[in-house]
């Protein structure tokens, strides 16, 4: 499949396999072209069923085997140890597993998919971190669900895959007064916009900065701005921005093998 984003990082361990997914080598086609994961969208339900068997097939997985969760931008974390139906997705916005031969993953359209791994201890994460659930907790509780399953943060590879960045995130004076408030440190999250009395907002640097802050050593960013390219990533914002009807979805995924 063509277009498919891995970090060196986690391409270095020896039981795990991932992938951020561009929007290229679907069958979907007009505002979702061409490889849309998102069964949240509009897009013909077929379409994206084929959409995401492709994308199990590259992770190694029966297409019910790649499982994503419906996501609410909370900080809560679902542990799981088997599949589950599609019509019993769990509300949650990060995914763990020791199980092997299951590839869990989340759904982003700017906001920052993040993959965990510590591949001594056998255990994965993923977690879909917007500003909300980054704010709120989401990546700190996916570390701590890793350890209760045997893993340890001082051995946590991390990546963070595409995402908004910050030349395109202009916010309002309402987001910067709340994040100075949460922490007044956080303003370094934020530079001057050409708008008066907005700023803009950096989302990777923001995610980074928690991780490192939870005891993570090594945090990879691939770099990637989804609003930014428009050929390779779908962007809820750039779509809003066109006016357009829906956007389509990505899928990041890491699964455990051998």
């Amino acid at each position: 499949m063509a277009a498919m984003l891995q970090a060196a990082s986690l391409r270095a361990l020896a039981h795990v396999r991932h992938v951020f997914f561009t929007r290229e080598g679907g069958v979907s086609d007009g505002v979702y072209a061409s490889l849309n994961g998102g069964p949240g969208s509009d897009d013909a339900p077929a379409k994206v069923a084929e959409n995401r068997a492709r994308m199990a097939a590259a992770l190694g997985v029966a297409p019910d085997h790649l499982l994503t969760a419906y996501q609410v931008h909370s900080p809560d974390v679902v542990t799981i140890e088997r599949p589950w139906p599609p019509h019993e997705r769990p509300r949650a916005d990060a995914i763990v597993t020791a199980v092997r031969g299951l590839a869990i993953g989340v759904t982003t359209a700017d906001c920052g998919p993040v993959l965990f791994a510590d591949d001594t201890a056998g255990v994965i994460g993923v977690a879909h971190a917007g500003w909300r659930g980054a704010a709120t907790g989401v990546l700190e509780a996916t570390i701590a669900a890793m350890e209760r399953c045997g893993a340890d943060r001082g051995r946590v590879a991390v990546a963070l895959g595409p995402t908004i960045r910050q030349p395109n995130y202009e916010v309002g004076p309402e987001f910067v007064a709340r994040f100075k408030a949460e922490d007044g440190a956080n303003e370094r999250f934020f530079r001057a916009s050409s708008t008066p009395q907005h700023a803009l907002f950096d989302l990777p640097g923001y995610i980074a900065a928690r991780l490192a802050a939870a005891g993570i050593r090594g945090i990879e960013d691939l770099g990637h701005c989804t609003y930014a390219d428009a050929a390779r990533f779908f962007s809820y914002r750039r779509s809003t921005h066109r006016k357009e009807r829906d956007y389509g979805r990505h899928i990041n995924a890491i699964a455990l093998v051998g």
